[in-house]
């Protein structure tokens, strides 16, 4: 599950890093002296969040390799959390009526000279692709720091002893229930 989340971090990352390579808004400008002039806005103009946000989750690849247990699931937590901001990245860009003041400020190009502005949806399509990518290595590391808790709680008890057996399993008894597929810290199948 682990090896899973972590491609698919590092698919995400890979997506916001090219998302922030297209264009997301085109601006045409005329300030009357010269030709019009068009201004191509990244996704790293636009959305200045996207390249932090893949090192973000690049950074959480990485480190899934490393920590276990509460830990893991803080770490599917904040994958969860930035997810969310590139969802939203993605999705203003659909959802805002007007971009042509924002798009006009970051190309530097006064309002009063602004003919148009065109949307490129590409660059938001790939950022909520990685944005579910995300999402859903968050969900896979969440499945692993929950289980292993539970499994570990199971195999590190050691078994009781009851009044009838005299002694507690040996090293080798163990190892032999283990081999046979039958869990020794199970009370009812010592002594079988």
């Amino acid at each position: 599950m682990i090896r899973v989340a972590q491609l698919s971090l590092v698919l995400a990352a890979a997506g916001l890093w090219g998302a922030s390579r297209l264009t997301w808004v085109r601006v045409s400008s005329f300030d009357g002296l010269g030709h019009p002039k068009t201004h191509d806005l990244s996704g790293s103009a636009w959305s200045t969040a996207l390249i932090p946000l893949a090192l973000v989750v690049l950074a959480a690849a990485v480190a899934a390799l490393a920590v276990r247990g509460w830990v893991l699931r803080l770490l599917a937590v904040l994958v969860a959390a930035a997810s969310l901001g590139m969802g939203y990245l993605a999705i203003s860009l659909w959802v805002v009526s007007d971009v042509a003041v924002r798009a006009a400020n970051l190309a530097e190009v006064p309002v009063a000279d602004l003919l148009s502005t065109e949307r490129h949806y590409a660059g938001a399509a790939v950022t909520l692709v990685a944005a579910v990518l995300s999402l859903l290595a968050s969900a896979l590391l969440m499945r692993p720091a929950t289980g292993a808790n539970a499994d570990a709680g199971r195999y590190s008890r050691r078994p009781e002893v009851d009044a009838e057996e005299p002694a507690a399993m040996s090293e080798r008894m163990i190892w032999d229930a283990l081999d046979e597929g039958r869990d020794p810290t199970d009370g009812d199948n010592k002594g079988r």
